[in-house]
C-alpha cells in the first residue's frame, strides 16, 4: 500500500501542482531585462509563448504601462530599501477585455558584492484580494509610478559620459521599460539633417532606411525638432496620409500611437525623441508632462556627451600632431606604439613616445611624460620630444642624450620636470643600452613566455636632475634574443587610485605574458586588458619592440635562449629547452653530449663575468651533419684550458667540453666574446 501511494505522488511534478493551484513562476534578470515565465504564468496573463518578447514591456498590451509601472516600482523600492522580499499586485486585461487581478510575489537575488542581480517568484490570481489594491490611492500610486520613472532615467543617465553611452541606456535591456514604452527613436541634428543614431524595439528598425534625412515637415520627430513642439498622435494609422514619408513604415511597425519630443538643450534644438506605444489610445496631461520631463532629461544629457566627445576629440587631435607621425623601418625588428586619450575631456597630457633612426642601423626608443594634464604639459612634450630626437639622432651615448635633456629642460621657462626611458637597440647584436629618468621600468618577455623586469637604476626625472646637479643616469645592458619583446610604457597603463604601482605593474607583466607574439598585436592586447577594459584618467604611451625570430630553416633548424645569472632555473629550464629540442628535430643521439657542454660553458660564462649569457643551437647540414652550441659573454677574456691537480675541485670544464665535441673555438664579438662547439651526429 505504501509503495503504491508513493507511486501515485512521485509522477506529479512541481510545475503541475504549481499549475493545478493556478500558480506561476517567474524568473527576472535584473542586469539584462530578461524575463523567464513559466506556462502557468502564461496562463494567468493570458499569452500565448510566442507573444510573449522575453521582457517587461513584452507583457503588453496584457498589462497596460501604468501596471509595469506599479511592477517595476515595487522591485526597485525592495532594491533601494535592501528588503529581499516583495510583493504587488497589478491588473491583467484577458483577450476577451475583462480585467483579472494578480498579485506577484518575489524574492530579490544579490551576488557576492550585494548587487541585486535576479528577482525570482511565483504569480496568483488575487480575484478575492480586490479589497487590498482599493485601499491603494490611485494618485499617489500614479504619483510613485512617475517618480520612479524620473529617477530611474536621472540615475541611468547621470552615468554617461559619452554620446555612445547614452545611447547605450536607451537602448539596453532596461531602455523602454524606463518610458514604458513598446519603441524609440533617438535623432541628432547635424547641420540641416536629422541623424537617427538610436533604433530600439522590435520594429523600429524598419525605419532604418530613414537614418539620415533632411529636416523638414515630412516626418513628424523632424516636425517636432523645427518647431520645438512636442507632437502626441493617438492613432499612427490616421497619421500616415499627413507624413508621406512615414506612411510605408506606419503599417510594418503595427504601432498605434506616439509621442515626439524635441530635445532642447541650451535653447536650441539638438535633436528629437520618438516613443511608440501599442494598446495605447490617448495621451493624458499626466503622460504628456512625464514625456517631456523626459525628454528634458535626456536632452541634458546628449549635450553634455557632445561637449565631452568634442573636447576629447579636440585633446587627442592636439595630442596627435605632437606625435611622430611615422616609425623607421628597423631591420630584424618590428616597433608597435599607441597613445591614447585619458578620460578626461578636454584635459590633454604629457605622454609622449617616438622611434629615432641612429647611424650603423640602430634605432632609439623612448616614452615618456611631462608633468601636468593641460595645453601647458602639451607644448612641453613637444618641444622635448623634439630635443630628445636631435640629441640622440647626433649619435650621443644614451647616458649623455637625458643629461642634455635635463638641462634643455631646466632651462625652459617652466617649473615642470618629465620622466622617461630612453633605450639604443642594436639590432644586429640585439644589445639595448637603457637609462631610466625617474621612470617605470622596461618589462621583458622571454622566448620562454616568461616576463622579466630588469633593474634599470634610475636618475632623477628631466629638470629635476639638473636643478640638483646629479645628471648622471647609469646605463644598463640588456640583451634580446631573437624572439623576445621589450614593452617601454607610462604610469597611466598601470596605476590608478585602485591600485599601486607595484600591483599594477604586476598586472602588466601578467597580461604580457598571456598576449600574442606579433608587436601590432601585443599592443592592442595590452590596451583592451588594461586601458579600454578599465579606463584611466591619465594618458597612456606604450611602446613595443620585438626582435624577429631567428629560426633558421627546416634544414639547419636553431634556436636562441638568454640565461640570466640570477635566474637559478635558468641552467635547468636551459638543458631541458636543448634536449626537447634536438629530438623534435631527430637529433636525440647527441643530446647528452650537448646538455654536458652548454652546462659547462654556461656555468663558466655566469661565475666568471658579468650578466647573463646567450645560448645558440643550430644544425649545420653536411656531410657530416653537425650540430652547432654557441655560448655568448660580456666578457672579451679568453677562457684557458687547465690541468688541475687530481685533487683539484674546479678547473675541468673545457676539458670536459673537449671530451665530449668534435671540435671546439672562441670568436670575439665586440664587446664580448662567443665560445663555440660542434658535435658530429652519426650517419645512422
Amino acid at each position: 500500500m505504501t509503495s503504491a501511494r508513493k507511486s501515485r505522488k512521485s509522477h506529479i511534478g512541481l510545475e503541475q501542482r504549481m499549475s493545478l493551484t493556478g500558480t506561476g513562476s517567474f524568473d527576472w534578470d535584473l542586469e539584462s531585462g530578461e524575463v523567464s515565465l513559466d506556462a502557468s504564468a502564461l496562463a494567468l496573463l493570458d499569452l500565448d509563448p510566442g507573444e510573449f518578447g522575453g521582457t517587461v514591456s513584452a507583457l503588453q498590451p496584457r498589462v497596460s504601462s501604468e501596471e509595469i509601472v506599479r511592477i517595476t516600482f515595487a522591485v526597485t523600492e525592495a532594491i533601494t530599501s535592501g528588503a529581499d522580499c516583495y510583493g504587488v499586485y497589478f491588473r491583467v486585461r484577458l483577450r476577451d477585455g475583462s480585467l483579472h487581478l494578480d498579485h506577484a510575489r518575489g524574492r530579490v537575488l544579490r551576488d557576492k558584492d550585494g548587487r541585486p542581480v535576479r528577482a525570482v517568484g511565483v504569480i496568483r490570481p488575487a480575484e478575492g484580494d480586490e479589497a487590498e489594491l482599493a485601499a491603494v490611492d490611485p494618485r499617489e500610486e500614479r504619483r510613485q509610478g512617475i517618480a520612479l520613472m524620473v529617477q530611474g532615467t536621472t540615475d541611468a543617465l547621470s552615468r554617461a559620459v559619452t554620446v555612445d553611452d547614452v545611447v547605450a541606456v536607451l537602448s539596453g535591456a532596461s531602455g523602454l521599460d524606463r518610458f514604458a514604452a513598446d519603441g524609440l527613436v533617438l535623432g541628432l541634428v547635424e547641420e540641416d539633417h536629422l541623424k537617427l543614431i538610436a533604433l530600439v524595439g522590435q520594429t523600429m528598425q524598419a525605419l532604418d532606411e530613414l537614418k539620415l534625412h533632411k529636416i523638414d515637415a515630412s516626418q513628424p520627430l523632424a516636425r517636432a525638432v523645427t518647431t520645438r513642439q512636442p507632437r502626441f498622435l493617438n492613432s499612427l494609422p490616421e497619421v500616415a496620409r499627413h507624413f508621406t514619408r512615414l506612411g510605408p513604415y506606419i503599417d510594418r511597425m503595427k504601432l498605434e500611437s506616439a509621442a515626439f519630443l524635441p530635445l532642447i538643450a541650451q535653447d536650441r534644438a539638438i535633436g528629437g525623441l520618438a516613443l511608440f506605444y501599442r494598446g495605447r489610445k490617448e495621451f493624458t496631461d499626466a503622460d504628456r508632462n512625464l514625456c517631456i520631463g523626459l525628454s528634458g532629461i535626456v536632452a541634458q544629457s546628449l549635450q553634455r556627451a557632445m561637449l565631452f566627445d568634442e573636447e576629447r576629440d579636440l585633446a587627442k587631435s592636439l595630442q596627435a600632431t605632437m606625435l611622430p607621425r611615422g616609425l623607421p623601418e628597423v631591420a630584424d625588428a618590428e616597433v608597435a606604439v599607441r597613445y591614447h586619450a585619458a578620460w578626461g575631456g578636454r584635459d590633454v597630457g604629457g605622454d609622449f613616445y617616438d622611434v629615432i633612426a641612429l647611424p650603423r642601423g640602430r634605432i632609439g626608443v623612448v616614452v615618456g611624460d611631462v608633468q601636468g594634464h593641460d595645453t601647458h604639459a602639451a607644448a612641453i612634450m613637444g618641444q622635448l620630444r623634439i630635443a630628445l630626437r636631435a640629441f640622440a639622432g647626433e649619435g650621443h651615448a644614451p647616458a649623455t642624450v637625458l643629461s642634455r635633456a635635463s638641462r634643455f629642460l631646466a632651462e625652459l621657462d617652466t617649473e615642470r620636470f618629465a620622466t622617461c626611458t630612453y633605450a639604443q637597440f642594436d639590432p644586429a647584436t640585439g644589445i639595448v643600452r637603457a637609462v631610466r629618468a625617474g621612470h617605470l621600468p622596461p618589462l621583458v618577455r622571454h622566448v620562454d613566455g616568461q616576463v622579466g623586469v630588469p633593474r634599470v637604476r634610475g636618475g632623477l626625472p628631466l629638470g629635476l636632475a639638473t636643478e640638483f646637479g646629479m645628471e648622471d643616469y647609469p646605463e644598463v645592458r640588456l640583451d634580446l634574443v631573437p624572439g623576445e619583446t621589450l614593452v617601454l610604457c607610462t604610469d597611466g597603463l598601470v596605476e590608478d587610485s585602485a591600485l599601486d604601482l607595484e600591483t599594477g605593474i604586476q598586472n602588466l607583466a601578467e597580461v604580457l605574458r598571456a598576449g600574442p607574439e606579433p608587436a601590432e598585436e601585443l599592443a592592442d592586447h595590452l590596451s583592451r586588458a588594461l586601458w579600454e577594459r578599465w579606463g584611466s584618467s591619465d594618458d597612456v604611451a606604450l611602446l613595443v619592440l620585438r626582435r624577429l625570430p631567428d629560426p633558421g630553416t627546416p634544414q639547419e633548424p636553431r634556436i636562441h635562449r638568454y640565461v640570466h645569472q640570477a635566474d637559478p632555473e635558468g641552467l635547468a629550464d636551459t638543458r631541458a629547452a636543448l634536449r626537447e629540442h634536438l629530438a623534435l628535430w631527430g637529433l636525440g643521439t647527441v643530446a647528452d653530449d650537448v646538455e654536458v657542454a652548454a652546462g659547462e660553458l654556461l656555468v663558466n660564462a655566469l661565475v666568471h663575468t658579468e650578466g647573463g649569457a646567450i645560448l645558440t643551437l643550430e644544425v649545420l647540414s653536411g656531410p657530416p651533419c653537425r650540430v652547432r652550441l654557441w655560448v655568448k659573454d660580456r666578457s672579451s677574456t679568453r677562457p684557458r684550458r687547465k690541468d688541475p691537480g687530481e685533487t683539484a675541485t674546479s678547473g675541468r670544464g673545457l676539458l670536459l667540453v673537449e671530451a665530449v665535441t668534435s671540435c671546439w673555438g672562441v670568436e670575439p664579438r665586440g664587446e664580448g666574446k662567443a665560445v663555440w662547439c660542434d658535435f658530429t651526429v652519426p650517419d645512422d
